[in-house]
């Protein structure tokens, strides 16, 4: 009698089977993923839905939970209709393990899909202010003027009062300076679009210009709020330190304050 070769307590062929069925199963899986996915984001580009990978995720996510109900029963012997069946008897235990990324998910479609955020939004939340880069199913992913790029968990950013700014104000800085009571406000004006500009290069966005504004007298002269305009890519105290450092030599000027 001859014996038959074994592999994890299975006839040899009986474990190619189902090696070859998994194999399948993946590369078909795969291979829908990245049809699915590229449709989707297609679609979102063609919508007026905002195009985040959220949406993609959670697709992906269905397709291959679909995958692997296909695989349970033939290449692990489990039915399908009982593995739901559990899963819903431990789901009450799944939640309580998985609430954060519940409610990172929940809290990602309900931004994206009410159109509160979507990428290229100007944020400003508490400190923090920077462009919307994503929203995943855990995170919005939030890029500061300087490049760093901060991380906020959706459930966080839902709980959170957060300001959508406009272009204008999303490049917005001030410059608080102190001037001579007697200097004239047209000279002033004169000076400041004269240095500005020059001070800023390429990050003055010459399309907001630099607003003066006379705010109050004060024992030390008149307080004045210049409005800078800065483009991505320079700190707004390197914006300020230059501007300042441009109108120092004028004769109307006294000092800065503090922002």
């Amino acid at each position: 009698m001859e014996s038959t070769a074994t592999i994890f307590g299975m006839e040899a062929g009986t474990f190619l089977g189902k090696v070859v069925i998994l194999v399948v199963a993946i590369a078909i899986a795969t291979v829908v993923d990245r049809l699915v996915s590229h449709a989707v984001r297609k679609a979102l580009d063609a919508s007026k839905v905002p195009s985040a990978s959220i949406f993609i995720n959670v697709v992906r996510g269905f397709i291959w939970a679909f995958a692997l109900l296909c695989v349970l029963e033939p290449v692990f012997g489990i039915s399908p209709t009982a593995f739901v069946a559990a899963l819903g008897v431990s789901s009450v235990v799944i939640s309580f393990g998985l609430q954060d990324t519940v409610s990172n998910v929940i809290g990602g479609l309900a931004l994206m899909g009410g159109r509160i955020l979507e990428p290229g939004d100007r944020i400003r939340v508490s400190d923090l202010e920077g462009e919307v880069t994503d929203v995943t199913w855990r995170s919005t992913f939030v890029r500061s003027r300087v490049g760093d790029e901060e991380v906020i968990p959706n459930s966080v950013l839902m709980k959170s009062a957060f300001v959508k700014l406009t272009p204008c104000s999303a490049c917005e800085c001030e410059l608080r300076i102190v001037v001579n009571p007697a200097a004239d406000p047209a000279t002033i004006t004169a000076d400041v679009e004269r240095v500005v500009p020059q001070a800023l290069g390429d990050h003055y966005v010459a399309e907001f210009g630099c607003p003066v504004r006379l705010v109050e007298s004060t024992a030390m002269g008149t307080q004045c709020v210049v409005y800078l305009h800065v483009a991505d890519g320079m700190s707004y105290s390197a914006a300020r330190d230059l501007v300042f450092r441009g109108l120092s030599g004028m004769t109307w000027m006294a000092c800065a304050l503090p922002r």
